[in-house]
Order: structure tokens, then C-alpha cells, then sequence
């Protein structure tokens, strides 16, 4: 065996995200959100589960909490629900809400974990998708105001902000593929909903400087690579235009200021253009602290014409895969860091999601998730060669603390360091648990 030695500086977590474990839906002066409206329509979610009570967190958050400090967690990413805090996204505060999250903060500080905040993680308000939502240019105005509330409240006690969560998702996978919400499938609706992500992400970083935030703040985009099958140009083009889509196209805006051209031709191709403004690429290109990276898979990538948006089609070399059917592709997240470094620059990168669906059930009242824990060993693993090869990796956060909705899939997906049973709310921790405790507690893990 080998020893994978980490930096005694190493930030250490795990990460949730509001509508997917607060639960408490209509409590608390909430207002609807994007989820509420998405997930209460027939047919949309499996089983058609909805997150009305999910993991029950907003009750049950102190368990959670001393969970965490079981676990020896020095960081915990969760969300804020924008509709909690705005019932209808601008206008009156909701000051219960506004309380659940002081105590939520107070209780993760008072266990010596710090808080890392996401503050927009898909659930927009429902009365702010009714006037358009992200497509409307007024939504940025919305996000900045109660981002700026946010900084306010909370000045001092979270250091770590982070703007978006996975804007390709928020953009493309939800208003192109069509299966998030608000499940629109129109291609130049995506693109335009990804570019004022970028612009509010952008003016919110300009106001978080204005104001003279303690802190930090970043962003957190979803990455995956593709390996060319073959030395051939199609194929290096194919994976190329497959990366630039996840990476280039909400990277290249934030660190050079424009969107790369080659990806720009390509959706003009395909009959779809970014319809940018005056004054817009100057407001999204801000320096920012720290990019988060999400993280889970990754492929070979061959050319195949026709074949879907970037005529790519993905290679199965015999991959394991997770219960999502997603392929284990650890090496991905080394190539996808350098990646990042070398176009880049040395910007400090936290991976802010990365983690295994297995659907394991207790067995005399164990979880024995062993395909996890290889999940977490293999990527970690690889995280460390980047870090090796001068990728700034200033800590991980693993996907995720608990079983909870899982979106689409609703609670047929389990991704959680803890089980939960969620008939009963039961939470139980898995061997992973006990596994990343010990990872934590030694700074190293064994290869």
C-alpha cells in the first residue's frame, strides 16, 4: 500500500443543497420555487416524489450538525433557498426564513465547522419564473439584490460564498435537454439563460468587492472530460467542442472576457447566438477567489456525424459504472484540473461536488457501500496527482452528506455519506462515513 499524504491546511467537507434536504416546503413564510411548481406536476419526477419534506432538515438540522462533527467536517456546503428568504424574489425579507439560516450558521460555527454557502442552487422563485425567469434580464437585478442580502447578513460569519451552482445545468440541461426545471427544450433559451447566469455571477462579485465582504467568493460549474478515441482530427475536435461546452463556455468569460470562438461558431451552426450587450462582458469578467469545480465522470469521446448537438458519441471501454450508469472515470478529474490550469492560470480550486450513486440498503442495521469508498479513494487519488502537478487544490467536498432527492430521479438515487430512510427520516451512517471520518482525521488515505 501507498500513502496519499494532503496539506495539513486542507479544507475538508461535504455538501448539500436546499431543496433537496430542507424539506418544509410551505413552512416558515416560504414562497414557491421553480422545484415546488416542477416536481408537483405529474409526470415529471420518478415515482412522482417531490421534495415536501425530502430530508426534513429544516427541523432536524442540529442532527445533521452533530453528524457533521462526528464525521470531523471543517467545512459544510449547503444552499440557501432564494424563496425562503423572498417569498416571490424581490420585495419584503421573510424573516423567518431569514432566522432558520442565522441558526443553521450559528450552529455549524458553535461545532467549529465553517460555512461554505451556495447561494443559488436551481430553486428559483416561482413568481420570478412566472415574469420570464432567467430568460428575462430583470432576474439578474433580482439575484444581485438578494445576494446583496445575503453579504449583509452574514458578514462574518461565512467566509466562503459561492454565486452559482452548476450554471451548464441551470442553463442547458434545463432549458434545452428539458429535464430539470423549468423543462424547456429550446437551444437559444438556453443559451441566454446561461448568459445572464454569467452577467449576474459577474455584477454579484462586483457587488460583493463594493460592499467589502470578508471573505472569499466564487462559482461552481459541473466539468466532465473526453478523451479523443483516436490521434484523428475529428475526433480531437468532437471532445473538444463536447469540453468547451461544459468548460470553455462558462470559464472562458469569467478569466479572458470573451466566449471562445470556436464554441460560438459552433451554435451558430446550429442556428442559436448569444445575444450579448453593451457593458456585459466587462460586468461577468470579475477576479474571483476561488473556482469550485463539481465532479463525476467522464468517457472517450469518438466523431459521429449527426449525432446529437457536437456530433460526439461517447466510447465504452469497459468502464465500472455507478447505480446512475454514469463511468467511473477518476483520471478525467486529473486531466480536466491541469486543463483548467493551464488555460487559466493558478486560480485556487476547491472541488466543491464529487461522489458515487449506490443504492445500498442497511443490512442488520450496516451500510456496506464498498463501491463508494473506492469512488472517493480512486478520485481523491487523482485529485492529488493534479495537486502534484500544481493544480492549487485548496480542499473537497464530497457529494453529499446525506441521501436526499435527487432531483428527476426523486429518491430512487442515493448519493449520501449518511443513509436516510425516508419513511421514518432515520439517518444512518454508512461505511463511507466511518471511512472519509478516518481519511479526515489523518490528513492521507491508502492506495
Amino acid at each position: 500500500m501507498s500513502i496519499i499524504q494532503f496539506p495539513k491546511d486542507f479544507l475538508w467537507g461535504a455538501a448539500t443543497a436546499a431543496y433537496q434536504v430542507e424539506g418544509a416546503w410551505n413552512e416558515g413564510g416560504r414562497g414557491l420555487s421553480i422545484w415546488d411548481t416542477y416536481a408537483h406536476t405529474p409526470g415529471n419526477i420518478r415515482n412522482g416524489d417531490n421534495g415536501n419534506i425530502a430530508c426534513d432538515s429544516y427541523h432536524r438540522y442540529e442532527e445533521d450538525i452533530a453528524y457533521m462533527k462526528e464525521l470531523g467536517l471543517q467545512t459544510y456546503r449547503f444552499s440557501i433557498s432564494w424563496s425562503r428568504i423572498s417569498p416571490d424574489g424581490t420585495g419584503e425579507l421573510n424573516e423567518e426564513g431569514l432566522n432558520y439560516y442565522h441558526r443553521l450558521v450559528d450552529k455549524l460555527l458553535e461545532n467549529g465547522i465553517e460555512p461554505f454557502c451556495t447561494l443559488y442552487h436551481w430553486d428559483l422563485p416561482q413568481a420570478l419564473q412566472d415574469a420570464g425567469g432567467w430568460k428575462n434580464r430583470e432576474t439578474i437585478d433580482a439575484f444581485v439584490g438578494y445576494a446583496g442580502t445575503m453579504f449583509k447578513e452574514f458578514q462574518g460569519k461565512i467566509k466562503y460564498w459561492t454565486t452559482f451552482n452548476e450554471p451548464w445545468c441551470v442553463s442547458f440541461k434545463a432549458h434545452y435537454i428539458g429535464d430539470l426545471a423549468p423543462g424547456e427544450k429550446n437551444l437559444q433559451s438556453a443559451l441566454d439563460v446561461a448568459h445572464h447566469l454569467m452577467i449576474a455571477h459577474g455584477r454579484t462579485v462586483q457587488l460583493f468587492r463594493q460592499l467589502g465582504i470578508s471573505g472569499q467568493v466564487g462559482y461552481a460549474p459541473n466539468v466532465s472530460w473526453r478523451e479523443p478515441f483516436s490521434s484523428k482530427q475529428e475526433d480531437i475536435d468532437a471532445c473538444r467542442r463536447r469540453i468547451g461546452w461544459m468548460v470553455e463556455w462558462f470559464l472562458d468569460p469569467i478569466f479572458k472576457g470573451a466566449y471562445p470562438e470556436f464554441m460560438i461558431k459552433a451554435f451558430e451552426a446550429m442556428g442559436a447566438k448569444v445575444q450579448i450587450q453593451q457593458g456585459d462582458m466587462e460586468a461577468i469578467k470579475q477576479p474571483i477567489d476561488f473556482l469550485g469545480i463539481n465532479y463525476y465522470t467522464g468517457s472517450l469521446g469518438r466523431y459521429k456525424k449527426d449525432n446529437g448537438l457536437f456530433e460526439i458519441e461517447d466510447i465504452d471501454e469497459g468502464y465500472e459504472r455507478t447505480d446512475f450508469n454514469w463511468p467511473i472515470y477518476p483520471s478525467g478529474l486529473y486531466k480536466v484540473l491541469v486543463h483548467i490550469a493551464d488555460r487559466y492560470g493558478s486560480i485556487p480550486v476547491y472541488i466543491t461536488e464529487n461522489g458515487a450513486c449506490y443504492d445500498d440498503e442497511p443490512v442488520e442495521g450496516k451500510i456496506q457501500d464498498a463501491k463508494r469508498i473506492e469512488y472517493l479513494r480512486k478520485h481523491l487519488t487523482q485529485l492529488n496527482r493534479a495537486m502534484e502537478a500544481g493544480v492549487p487544490v485548496k480542499g473537497y467536498i464530497a457529494w453529499s452528506l446525506l441521501d436526499n432527492f435527487e432531483w428527476a430521479d426523486g429518491y430512487s438515487r442515493r448519493f449520501g455519506l449518511i443513509h436516510v430512510d425516508f419513511n421514518s427520516l432515520i439517518r444512518t451512517p454508512k461505511e463511507s462515513f466511518f471511512w472519509y471520518e478516518k481519511v479526515i482525521g489523518n490528513g492521507w488515505l491508502e492506495v
